[in-house]
């Protein structure tokens, strides 16, 4: 070994470069593109005038899809101790960085969810609770996927129970917050053929409906419920996207690659059925529709009654190149949404690569350098 190599001050240095590169990829590259990230501005095409404004200040929500958490069958145990820091690192930085009041996670929490013994369930809550720590001032919601619970022929009371009570989530559910109203579907239940959980989740849309009816006061019936403080149209968020024959008419920068765009899509396996679909849309009547899933992002418009909906891709770099999160600005009459890019893996890769290769020409140029010093010292 040439003495160059048996000092400790080239070691130290070479350490001091190895440690900057691995705390940049692993931690600082997250703050410098989610830094970025800005909450979206009101747009006034987006304004409903038949809804008073308030004074109240906007609510700001952040949403992901389909983390995947990797359970002990699928996956090797570095892939998965990967894949949970990127996204616990992602989260966090982002949950830090724009404080938003609510935080929605959009289903396919777990990858291994609906066939997990009892004892794997408890180790993916925990897991979940840690990786997806929020502060006291944030609300945190979840929403079951096909992934979780199970597809609708695999589901049973038991394995909703045991989501629901992991989770502290309901099938159905609202939140409001400063007249802004979230609807949480669970997509599984929307088959519409009658089952125990079909039957409970389409008689709690039922009262929702009579609720938002009720407090914009176009019941044709008696209103002898508890109305909302102040009515404005709902933002319906569930696992599932709405009805749509593939992804062929989405073109945001998070969609799928052209092949898989072309796919056509199953009814009730990759989508709800067109049924559920325009039976939602006229229940609920939603300004805007969130929804993952397919694991790319996309953009349309709502076939009943305007607005959007907006798939999100998989949060989880095992799924998707380029993740994205949702960011939300909603007032009673207004709402701004839009998609904030987070590293990639092939940046963090490029990096990487680039970091090594730099350590090398620099070893070999320290090398040579110390064989030149030397045989100018003889000379």
């Amino acid at each position: 070994m040439m003495p160059i190599f048996g000092k400790p001050e080239f070691f130290l240095k070479l350490f001091c470069f190895s440690l900057v590169l691995f705390v940049y990829c692993e931690y600082l590259v997250y703050y410098s593109i989610i830094n970025r990230c800005e909450w979206p501005q009101l747009k006034k095409e987006n304004e409903d005038p038949k809804i008073e404004e308030t004074n109240e200040k906007p609510v700001r929500i952040m949403v992901i899809a389909d983390t995947h958490l990797l359970g002990p069958r699928k996956g090797h145990w570095f892939d998965k101790l990967r894949r949970e820091w990127q996204m616990h690192r992602a989260f966090q930085t982002a949950v830090h960085l724009l404080q938003p009041e609510l935080v929605f996670i959009l289903g396919d929490i777990m990858d291994e969810g609906f066939y997990c013994s009892p004892e794997e369930f408890q180790k993916y809550i925990r897991r979940f609770k840690k990786l997806f720590a929020v502060p006291e001032q944030t609300k945190l919601y979840t929403i079951a996927g096909n992934h979780d619970v199970g597809f609708h022929y695999e589901i049973s009371p038991y394995r909703i129970q045991k989501f629901n009570d992991g989770f502290n989530s309901t099938s159905v559910q609202l939140i409001s917050l400063r007249g802004n109203h979230f609807v949480l579907v669970n997509s599984m239940a929307l088959e519409g053929d009658g089952c125990f959980l079909c039957r409970d989740v389409e008689k709690q849309l039922t009262n929702i409906e009579k609720l938002l009816k009720c407090s914009r006061k176009s019941y044709t019936g008696k209103c002898n419920q508890k109305k909302l403080d102040i009515y404005s149209k709902p933002i319906l968020m569930q696992h599932y996207p709405l009805y749509r024959q593939s992804d062929m008419e989405c073109t945001d920068f998070d969609a799928a690659p052209m092949p898989i765009r072309q796919e056509r899509f199953k009814e009730t396996w990759d989508c709800l059925s067109k049924e559920a679909t325009y039976q939602i849309l006229n229940q609920i009547k939603p300004r805007l529709a969130l929804s993952g899933h397919t694991h790319h992002g996309c953009t349309r418009k709502l076939p009943v009654g305007g607005g959007l909906e907006i798939t999100l891709p998989s949060f989880s770099w095992r799924n998707k190149n380029n993740p994205t999160l949702g960011l939300g600005v909603f007032t009673p009459s207004n709402y701004a949404f839009v998609k904030c890019s987070i590293p990639e893996e092939s940046t963090v890769i490029v990096i990487y690569i680039s970091g090594i290769i730099a350590i090398l020409l620099w070893s070999i140029y320290t090398y040579f350098s110390y064989r030149r010093r030397r045989l100018l010292k003889y000379l």
